[in-house]
């Protein structure tokens, strides 16, 4: 099947795929470009791959990203204006998770994708 522009269309099932459902409502498209957005930083998307399915201070993500605390609580801060973490204050520490199941999903697709040998 052509498309409008003369290239020929295809779908995910032809390939032998399951098909999905894809994004058809705008609200849904602008949460999810929002969101991509926000992870596509390299910083952020090591954040969310350590985040993860735990929890962590910010001091614990600091240690693991190698970086200075004010540049990770600025991150961590667009992260979860945009409702990608929430977090949890204990005493005088701040703990960070990922506030979203599709998320931890994505994350988790990646790492399939992009770094096959953490998964084996």
């Amino acid at each position: 099947m052509l498309n409008n522009h003369g290239f020929e269309m295809k779908s995910i099932s032809d390939n032998g795929l399951q098909p999905f459902t894809l994004l058809t409502h705008d609200d849904d498209i602008e949460r999810a470009a929002r969101s991509m957005k926000a992870m596509s930083h390299p910083l952020r998307l090591k954040i969310l791959c350590i985040v993860g399915e735990r929890e962590y201070s910010v001091q614990g993500i600091v240690d693991r990203v190698g970086t200075s605390q004010s540049n990770i609580s600025q991150h961590l801060a667009i992260l979860k204006d945009k409702g990608i973490l929430a977090s949890r204050k204990d005493a005088n520490k701040v703990y960070y998770h990922v506030s979203d199941a599709r998320t931890l999903r994505l994350i988790s697709m990646m790492r399939e994708i992009f770094c096959p040998s953490l998964c084996a």
